[in-house]
């Protein structure tokens, strides 16, 4: 579906060739106002002026939203909502006349030919934005008319060279009438009459227009009409041929614009903020990224739809800095092509590259052009290439960073990354048709999903489609799926411009320390990576590995979506991958195994929790573990990297790795209520269950069940729990006993089942005497309180939990003096004792923000606004009420959630609730 818009004449929108209906007046004010200014952001105020200017109506905005609803109707138009305004989105630019009428005048500028004049000129179809009587409309109406009579005066100027004199007279003659204080317009006329043969009536013209500008102005007319007058007083026989000099050589160097071309509106707004001329300084912006993502295809585009604000015209090059076929070209060899470009004769060029560049600088001193350098190696080779004048931009493209550039000489950096998923189905569908994706669409998610947003292999996915139109979407998915052997079909049709071969480039200015650490990053199987890790899987101390990541970024073949932590695209993985020696493949991977069992384990112990001791798989000697002081911030950064680490070693068949990974995370996946990770960490160390000693067989069985009670799986819970009992030793192994037996226990804790949950637990407390740990005691005492309780014998559940409480402070047990004191605070609400009620939980809640357990902190906070209920304090209640509800919600535990939010509205009805945990 192609759109276009008129803007120089009444306005008009066409789709495909057929008219569209774009409303009124007002309305048509509006599509104006995003057209003059299409692919960028359009305030609401901004919008509001145009169409309104200073007596907007009552309700303008709501107004302005309907135009916008209605245009948004109309087949072919893009309207888009951004922060801050609106923009009209159009993918060719020159599919609006005024946008074309500019890039057509620029040309002819540069140009013998007056057809292009006239071309630009045919698509006046009368006065700009006809019908709009807006301020705004009426002087952007007054702007373009300048541009017109600018670009008529232009053509004559040409004509006039052409020797079209007499031609010429009569249009003259009506264009002075209309402009009559115009000097060019008035010096145009006076030529083509001596050249027709009208001395006198040339020299009378002169002498009206002097006469006008002193009534009219009180001036003189300027030095060049005055010259002219006096070369046609004396008959200069210069004027007497149509022999104008030579015009300026203007180069049009720049390649076509990309054929396919998708999103990007975002880094095109912010090349044109780069490219901005301000503070007589020359623009340059860099433009960086990995092989294949669009840089190119980005730059090409930018210079197409600005070609009209460089009518002296663009130099374009290829410094073939990553090239797969070819070395990169010396600035030498650019200058000396630019030159040519320029005009210069082969004679008059310097020999030397100081002398040619100077040269250079000098030609393009003062003249509006666009310098486009594209695939730079490094800053070296593009610092010769740019020009010295501030009239001129300079966009660069690189896999390099290029730093110097930006130190030196005050470049803008533009990071191109992937393109968003709808971006990505446009690029693909705009080439492979929207219908045969429509017919596909799982196929289509597929693709998608391969390609990972990277132009190039869209690119090459589209180009197999395209040739292949008979092939359906789904064989061509079915193809990619395999990991394996995904580069070999990308790279079929044309290896040459395959992703092996872009990525091959970049390797090949790797040195041999930056390619094997590079190869090696290939097989880390999380999203990212850290330092440490980088180092473990390298065999390396951290320090020059942090250098070799650095050395990586800077060519685009890694990058840091969060500071120290690197990320690289699944196909760039796919190729380093590639690169990997069998030689170094399992040992590097025994390190990084080994790096997140021991760091996991030394992030615990930073938990502060009660440690168990494990006998964790052996630390190789050339990996250096985390030793990390915040273990909850080490673990928030590292879980997606320790569920893909625990995947890995399951296929791998390293089982030991499998189950030490999950103990490591329980303690903060509990803390943080992050239940339904934790549970996938279990359900993975299970699948290993049957490769280790039934002691550990028991351990996982039993932390499996505690993960299933926690995401509210109960019966799966006591199977697995079940299981668990079934495999330890009762009387050798009382560690275990206690730890299984509690966890039957509250599991029948959640299920309110209070006999079997007590029964349960004084098997575990039993156990938990003879094991000789007195914090596990005091925890077991801890929960026969709880349980004691809520079968109503208070005041043995009291005496346990002082007990437990005086245990936990003697041995300075944050956790457990914080659960002790909870409890403590429910048998106080039991008892009619809200105000110790009050007090407990409230210490409660202190102790378990003091250790980040967020986990059981939504059901203190519902407690505690219980007990504030009962003594009659209001807003503390519904307070507390509130930020119980955000914790559950947080945790997406929306049943528990619901509970209290019931609570709360009888609160606002004037009820009293009952409900309890």
């Amino acid at each position: 579906m192609t759109a276009r818009f008129a803007l120089l004449g009444a306005i008009t929108a066409t789709v495909d060739g057929r008219p569209a209906d774009i409303g009124h007046a007002r309305q048509q004010c509006v599509l104006a106002a995003l057209l003059v200014d299409v692919n960028a952001v359009v305030s609401v105020d901004e919008l509001v002026d145009r169409v309104w200017g200073e007596n907007p109506p009552q309700r303008a905005t709501g107004t302005l939203h309907s135009y916008l609803t209605r245009l948004r109707r109309v087949d072919g138009v893009t309207i888009v909502r951004r922060a801050g305004g609106y923009s009209l989105l159009v993918e060719d630019p020159l599919a609006i006349d005024v946008n074309l009428f500019r890039s057509l005048v620029a040309q002819a500028r540069g140009s013998d030919d007056p057809s292009v004049f006239e071309r630009a000129l045919a698509l006046w179809r009368g006065e700009a934005l006809a019908g709009l009587d807006s301020d705004w409309a009426v002087e952007e109406r007054g702007r373009l008319a300048r541009e017109r009579l600018a670009a008529e005066l232009d053509h004559t100027d040409l004509r006039l060279r052409l020797g079209q004199h007499a031609a010429l007279v009569p249009e003259l003659l009506a264009r002075t009438a209309e402009n009559p204080l115009d000097e060019r317009a008035a010096g145009q006329l006076m030529l083509a009459l001596y050249r027709a043969g009208r001395q006198a009536e040339a020299l009378s013209r002169y002498q009206a227009v002097r006469t006008r500008l002193a009534e009219d102005l009180g001036t003189d007319p300027g030095p060049e009409l005055r010259e002219l007058h006096q070369r046609i007083l004396t008959a200069d026989p210069a004027l007497a041929v149509a022999t104008a000099r030579r015009p300026v050589l203007v180069p049009r160097q720049l390649p076509a614009p990309p054929a396919w071309f998708a999103g990007r509106v975002i880094e095109l707004t912010a090349l044109s903020r780069a490219l901005e001329f301000r503070d007589d300084t020359m623009p340059v912006a860099t433009i960086w990224g990995t092989g294949g993502i669009g840089k190119t295809s980005l730059a090409l585009r930018w210079a197409h739809q600005h070609v009209a604000e460089f009518p002296d015209g663009q130099l374009h090059v290829n410094l073939r800095g990553f090239d797969p076929t070819s070395e990169p070209v010396p600035p030498s060899v650019a200058v000396r092509a630019f030159l040519d470009a320029l005009g210069v004769a082969a004679s008059a060029v310097p020999t030397d590259l100081d002398g040619q560049a100077a040269l250079y600088r000098s030609l393009l001193a003062d003249r509006r052009m666009l310098v486009v350098l594209d695939n730079a190696a490094d800053s070296a080779q593009v610092g010769p290439l740019l020009p010295g004048s501030p009239t001129c931009a300079v966009i660069v493209t690189s896999r390099d960073r290029l730093a110097g550039l930006v130190t030196n000489h005050g470049a803008r950096p533009l990071a191109v990354g992937l393109l968003d998923d709808d971006a990505a189905g446009l690029l693909l569908g705009n080439r492979v048709g929207a219908a045969r994706l429509a017919a596909e669409p799982a196929a289509v998610s597929e693709l998608l999903a391969f390609c990972a947003g990277f132009p190039l292999a869209l690119s090459l996915v589209a180009g197999r489609a395209q040739t292949r139109p008979d092939l359906p979407l789904s064989t061509l998915a079915a193809e990619l799926r395999d990991a394996a052997t995904r580069l070999g079909v990308l790279d079929e049709d044309d290896p040459g411009a395959g992703v092996t071969a872009v990525l091959s480039c970049s390797h090949k200015a790797l040195t041999a320390e930056q390619a094997r650490v590079f190869a090696l990053l290939g097989l880390s199987p999380g999203p990212d990576i850290s330092l440490g890790a980088a180092a473990a899987l390298a065999g390396l101390p951290v320090a020059p590995v942090g250098r070799v990541l650095r050395g990586l970024e800077r060519l685009s073949l890694i990058h840091q979506e969060v500071p120290g932590r690197w990320r690289m695209h699944d196909l760039v993985r796919l190729f380093a991958v590639s690169q990997v020696s069998d030689v170094d493949r399992e040992p590097a991977l025994r390190r990084l195994t080994a790096f997140y069992v021991h760091s996991g384990q030394n992030a615990e112990k930073a938990l502060d929790a009660f440690y168990q001791e494990v006998e964790f798989v052996e630390l190789p000697p050339d990996c250096q573990p985390d030793t990390p002081a915040d273990g909850t911030a080490w673990f928030n950064a590292e879980i997606p990297c320790l569920l893909a680490v625990q995947q890995l070693a399951v296929e791998l068949g390293w089982h030991d790795v499998v189950w030490q990974v999950a103990w490591n995370t329980a303690t903060h996946c509990y803390r943080l209520g992050l239940h339904h990770d934790n549970l996938a960490f279990w359900e993975t160390a299970l699948t290993s269950v049957s490769h280790v000693d039934t002691k550990t067989a028991a351990v996982i069985h039993r932390l499996a069940g505690r993960a299933y009670s926690r995401v509210q799986r109960f019966p799966e819970s006591l199977d697995q729990l079940q299981i668990a009992l079934g495999l330890v030793d009762r009387e050798r192994d009382p560690v275990n006993l206690c730890r299984t037996e509690q966890a039957i226990a509250l599991v029948y804790k959640r299920l309110q089942e209070w006999q079997p949950a007590l029964d349960h637990q004084l098997e575990a407390l039993e156990a938990a005497r003879r094991t000789g740990e007195p914090l596990w005691e005091g925890e077991a005492l801890t929960l026969v309180g709880t349980f004691a309780a809520r079968l109503g014998r208070h005041e043995w559940g009291r005496q346990c939990c002082e007990e437990a409480l005086a245990v936990f402070r003697e041995h300075n047990d944050v956790e457990d003096q914080a659960d002790a004191t909870d409890v403590l605070g429910l048998i106080a609400a039991m008892t009619g004792d809200h105000a110790t009620a009050v007090r407990h939980h409230t210490r409660a809640l202190d102790l378990y923000r003091q250790i980040g357990n967020n986990t059981v902190i939504g059901g203190t906070l519902a407690d505690l606004a219980r007990a504030h209920l009962a003594l009659g304090q209001l807003d503390q209640a519904r307070d507390a009420f509130q930020q119980s509800i955000a914790v559950f919600e947080r945790q997406a535990r929306h049943a528990e959630a619901d509970v209290v939010r019931q609570e709360l509205a009888a609160l606002a009805d004037g009820l009293v609730p009952t409900q309890r945990r």
